[in-house]
């Protein structure tokens, strides 16, 4: 017999374990509504600290324009991203949707930002 050719010998097929289908859960959530949750906005403890102290107000209107241009962004391959409004700047991680902290626009004027790959620039 050769020795190139080797006899192979008999496999069998693998026995996987039964995979459980999820329960579909009655409680009337559709798909849309649950990928449009995962696609808002959250914002983090220490944004939500920050937004207070420094008494930035921002309205639904312009949060949803900041949610708009955060996704517009996460599409073009933006991570991290710098938003700058006419009285705040925002630091938003668009890979998990959340605000990571918030500043006046004044205070913001005399900082280096660092870890970002994006700005965001919203004249509202």
């Amino acid at each position: 017999m050769d020795h190139r050719i080797h006899q192979v010998p008999r496999q069998y097929a693998l026995q996987f374990p039964s995979i459980k289908k999820p329960k579909s859960t009655e409680s009337g959530l559709d798909f849309k509504t649950v990928l449009k949750e995962q696609q808002e906005l959250k914002i983090s403890k220490h944004a939500n600290e920050r937004l207070q102290e420094r008494n930035i107000q921002l309205n639904d209107r312009q949060w949803q324009l900041i949610n708009d241009k955060v996704s517009e962004a996460k599409e073009k391959g933006i991570t991290d991203s710098l938003v700058v409004m006419n009285n705040a700047a925002l630091v938003v991680s668009t890979r998990n949707n959340t605000v990571v902290t918030a500043m006046n626009l004044e205070e913001a004027s005399n900082r280096i930002f660092t870890n970002i790959n994006g700005t965001i620039l919203i004249n509202d």
